[in-house]
């Protein structure tokens, strides 16, 4: 590779073909879900005013003083993304979709940006696919959210490798108390936590709940519970949230330290981890965010939801080795062409393609001999080729091969080749 080429940044990765398959296959997988469940896509802009985070994420937390994309233009100071939620409250109380409590289900797609440093699954450009629904208060929104990503992961095939972890934070004022509560014990060992959570003691002690570092995690052990401090509200949402979890026999855990990074969440939070890829890592998260849109400037409004991230799903999918053949596999259909035949061969194409709308079917160009034709067939994947020379045009044929099941091969009127695809690619 020359000195001087041009490469990608740390962290911002190309996703090439072999990998941009199973992305689709991901997505529309998620989408499916999410239709049958009758949720809206929302599209929001990468670029936001930075305002907009500081207010809704916490300027004390570390996306916002460590993390963020933020440059200044014509005198504005601007920020990458580096999560959803708050740019789909912002574009809700803009375009009025929650301006009187209405109930709203969305969802979005597409890329993150924080500065971190880059880990497996963990990237500076990273993909979310993110959930938000507005204007229901009660538990069972939270519950379809969760019983809606149970369902995912049934349909990805990787259900009994991932946990629900479950947690409430409470009211905002019983937030409050308890995290005045973990500071005044905390504050009695501040020597002896790690340097993240030393820090995070001025700034985001509920952080430190969630720190990995063995040492803190012993001192924790006689800290206050967070139950303990729970409003009664809460404490029945909870209950009636795991009630209906019950019902529908979806399996959870109670983690009574699980916070959630972002000063906007309370009552419910949740959390979908799993070990498959190599220590423990979340794959989902989410939980209620009812002051977030009053925050932000709107009326108050009841609001939960989640995100996950789609780089640690496609490794998780990988490494359980899940994936079907037929994502890998993206042709039906290879078309070989003998000789000067080029365009009956596009004709056949086109008439095939206008029957079949659904057919993946690629023609090979460029000339070659029948050896490498038929070598190219068999490295695309697909399980039949079609070989049509100038005998076949003359005669109105074309030979099917098959590439897969013995390579048998037969001639078939050119009006009967869709009919006999569509019977063969049922």
């Amino acid at each position: 590779m020359a000195k001087d080429q041009i490469k990608a940044l740390i962290g911002m990765n190309d996703i090439l073909p072999g990998q941009s398959q199973i992305w689709r296959y991901l997505e529309d997988q998620v989408k499916a879900v999410l239709d049958g469940y009758g949720y809206q896509e929302i599209r929001m802009p990468i670029v936001e005013e930075t305002r907009l985070f500081k207010r809704s994420i916490g300027e004390v937390t570390d996306i916002v003083e460590k993390e963020m994309y933020t440059f200044e233009r014509s005198e504005r100071s601007l920020t990458l993304r580096p999560e959803g939620t708050a740019s789909c409250v912002r574009a809700c109380q803009e375009h009025q979709l929650i301006a009187n409590n209405q109930r709203q289900r969305l969802w979005y797609m597409g890329p993150m940006f924080r500065y971190e440093r880059p880990q497996k699954g963990r990237y500076r450009q990273f993909h979310q696919i993110g959930v938000e629904t507005f204007g229901v208060a009660t538990p069972d929104m939270d519950a379809e959210l969760i019983i809606l990503t149970h369902q995912l992961w049934q349909r990805l095939n990787i259900r009994d490798k991932v946990v629900l972890q479950l947690n409430t934070l409470g009211s905002n004022e019983a937030r409050a108390n308890y995290k005045a509560a973990l500071v005044d014990f905390l504050s009695g060992v501040k020597d002896q936590l790690d340097s993240d959570s030393q820090r995070r003691l001025d700034t985001n002690p509920l952080r430190i709940l969630d720190s990995k570092d063995p040492n803190t995690q012993a001192l924790l052990a006689d800290a206050p519970e967070f139950f303990d401090y729970i409003d009664e509200e809460s404490a029945q949402d909870f209950a009636q949230l795991r009630a209906l979890l019950d019902e529908v026999g979806v399996e959870y855990e109670i983690n009574p330290r699980l916070v959630r990074g972002l000063d906007y969440y309370n009552k419910t939070v949740f959390e979908w981890v799993t070990n498959e890829l190599g220590s423990q890592g979340t794959v989902c998260a989410g939980g209620r965010y009812d002051g977030l849109v009053e925050q932000l400037g709107g009326k108050a409004t009841p609001a939960v939801g989640f995100a996950m991230g789609i780089e640690r799903l496609i490794l998780m999918l990988e490494a359980m080795d899940v994936i079907p053949d037929s994502v890998r596999n993206q042709l039906d259909v290879y078309l070989a062409c003998m000789g000067n035949v080029t365009a009956p061969a596009m004709k056949l194409a086109t008439n095939l393609r206008s029957q079949m709308p659904d057919l993946r079917l690629q023609m090979h160009l460029g000339g070659g001999n029948f050896k490498k034709q038929m070598k190219k067939a068999d490295e695309s994947g697909a399980p039949f080729a079609l070989i049509l020379g100038e005998d076949e045009v003359a005669a109105s044929t074309v030979v099917i091969k098959n590439l897969r099941d013995g390579g048998e091969q037969i001639t078939q009127p050119l009006n009967e080749v869709a009919s006999w695809l569509n019977e063969k690619l049922k």
